[in-house]
């Protein structure tokens, strides 16, 4: 019987950093070798052992969900998803698998709600689109059946109910779909691929802001075009403010009429911001592989981000859209993954 939603495997991208997942190599190395060999119970045990020492470790307990749905636990494993979406809200992964989850078990509706949350979180996330848009086919067929009991004549509610079959499959059975695998390194990648032949690598997510970004030489900093080296200086002084905790300067970086993430009064992000920032122990942003896209006052910069802090780590793709005010290059949207 054909799944319902979509496999995914996100590969260093995430949505925060969405997921751009926390986890030490050595450790997901470690996990990875157990379930190539199928040892899922040994690498419960790996994890485990992470977690007694590391108890908010999000990456490994994001593991733990994974390896609790193919041990068929989905009601532990609904468990561990849902904190996590409590612990760390601005990351969509842990949502899109609570709704996998659910649609598992034909709790459509609870799915389309835990998919929309993953949509707030990260309006870009291509893979929590397409599995809303299949939980809505299938509650929409749900309800042509039920006007097909109370009218076996309902011609119409006949088409429409094959129209949705040859949309997405048989959606008039159950489903048992595998939950969306969220890696920051290769060797947790090849874990995550090995313990499920089922799960797919995601569709490229559609540009849907801006026109894909002429790769330029890297570094990018050695181009003689004097308007992209402005551009990367400010992006490389706004990490720097963010490592070293400078609110101040840090939220200088970001223009008047910049759009929060979430539609949020540019004050209360500003606040939530600052109670993050500075209240995390070490800070340390990098700065990789940026393409920069310039455009008279405006700039595209797309780049990996390495956030390091004492409680994680976080390989991500980041997209900035700025704009030149003032004489200043200063960010206008923020947007994580490609």
């Amino acid at each position: 019987m054909r799944h319902i939603l979509k496999n995914v495997l996100t590969l260093s991208s995430l949505s925060l950093l969405l997921m751009s997942a926390y986890v030490r190599a050595d450790e997901a190395a470690d996990v990875g070798k157990l379930l190539r060999a199928g040892q899922v119970n040994e690498a419960m045990q790996k994890v485990d052992t992470a977690l007694a020492q590391r108890p908010k470790d999000a990456q490994m307990r994001f593991l733990k969900g994974l390896i609790l749905t193919e041990q068929n636990k989905s009601a532990e494993a609904i468990t561990v998803f849902s904190k996590l979406t409590d612990d760390y809200p601005e990351l969509p992964e842990p949502y899109n698998n609570l709704a996998v989850l659910y649609a598992s078990s034909g709790q459509y509706d609870k799915a389309r709600a835990a998919l929309e949350m993953a949509i707030r979180t990260n309006p870009t996330y291509g893979t929590a689109h397409e599995n809303l848009g299949d939980v809505y086919a299938k509650l929409a067929s749900q309800a042509y059946d039920k006007a097909l009991q109370l009218d076996s004549n309902n011609n119409t509610a006949k088409l429409k109910l094959t129209l949705v079959k040859n949309l997405v499959g048989n959606t008039t059975g159950g489903t048992n779909p595998k939950t969306a695998v969220a890696a920051a390194t290769a060797p947790a990648a090849s874990a995550a691929k090995a313990s499920a032949s089922t799960v797919a690598m995601a569709k490229p997510e559609p540009e849907t802001v801006k026109p894909e970004p002429k790769a330029k030489p890297a570094p990018v900093a050695a181009t003689t075009d004097k308007a992209e080296e402005d551009v990367l200086k400010a992006v490389e002084n706004w990490a720097k403010a963010w490592s070293s905790k400078d609110t101040n300067t840090y939220l200088a970086h970001y223009a008047k009429d910049f759009q929060t993430p979430k539609g949020e009064p540019y004050k209360a992000w500003a606040e939530e911001r600052r109670n993050r920032i500075e209240g995390k122990g070490r800070i340390n942003v990098k700065i990789e592989s940026a393409k920069i896209d310039v455009d008279g006052n405006t700039a595209t910069v797309k780049f990996r981000q390495i956030y390091t802090s004492d409680q994680l780590t976080a390989n991500s793709r980041k997209t900035l859209h700025m704009v030149k005010q003032d004489g200043k290059w200063q960010i206008k949207q923020e947007r994580a993954g490609s």
